[in-house]
């Protein structure tokens, strides 16, 4: 299997953010890690071995990014203000630098990969996938929340509501995106448990806000025994591949 690190120094998130492919050929998934992780956190709890048939046959590639919420969410010094700008910045260096090589590495100009992340990382994926429709082929959040503003201590604003799926889908009435996601063309799946410190409840309310307008999704919610942990993340993973990739 092709494993190919690049690395570059980003003045959106002013420090050097690596990068890891997977494979040589096929759709490709873009990986965020799950809190303040780094690039290789997927690799090392084996998430990526869960996933090597597909890798290996070229019926898939995989991209795995650094996470900057130990400056942003997970950052106890940081005023909100700092943690929701982190946010944008970091926005912006998936938009507008990993895209861009995504599709290179790819040959493929207008290459739209699924952006993909579990527990704080399924906040992330879905949070840039649900901001950016046009540039994704789809999410797959794994035992996430979409709510921020537990870490904001009360603090709210035009930026806090931009990054925050729950307040802002449920008012998406442009002409642009909201058709993107409601033609079906775009791989949704909201992946919970029900056992130790999963929150189901956070993935039913996300999809009431997609079912309420109209946008296809899989809401996957398993059993009251699969717990907030990588053995299971490990078990799920093939799971959608096989769905997807066959």
């Amino acid at each position: 299997m092709r494993r190919e690190i690049t690395s570059w120094y980003s003045g959106r998130t002013f420090q050097e953010m690596p990068i890891v492919a997977y494979g040589h050929y096929g759709p490709p998934i873009l990986m965020v890690p799950t809190a303040a992780a780094d690039f290789l956190e997927y690799e090392r709890f084996q998430l990526i071995d869960s996933v090597k048939w597909w890798l290996d046959s070229g019926r898939a590639k995989m991209y795995s990014i650094n996470s900057v919420n130990r400056m942003a969410l997970l950052n106890n010094h940081a005023s909100p203000w700092e943690k929701v700008e982190w946010l944008n910045r970091y926005d912006g260096y998936v938009t507008e630098e990993v895209l861009p090589l995504i599709r290179q590495d790819c040959n493929f100009h207008d290459i739209k990969p699924i952006v993909a992340g579990i527990s704080m990382g399924a906040y992330v994926a879905a949070n840039l996938f649900f901001r950016h429709p046009d540039l994704f082929g789809g999410v797959i959040a794994m035992s996430g929340s979409y709510d921020i503003r537990s870490y904001l201590d009360g603090h709210y604003s035009e930026s806090v509501y931009f990054n925050n799926p729950v307040d802002y889908l449920p008012n998406l009435n442009d002409g642009y995106h909201l058709p993107i996601l409601r033609q079906g063309g775009r791989q949704i799946i909201i992946f919970t448990g029900q056992g130790a410190f999963e929150a189901p409840d956070r993935s039913r309310y996300l999809s009431e806000i997609l079912n309420k307008k109209g946008v296809p999704h899989w809401l996957d919610v398993w059993g009251h025994d699969v717990n907030h942990d990588w053995p299971w993340w490990r078990k799920v993973m093939p799971h959608y591949f096989g769905k997807l990739f066959g």
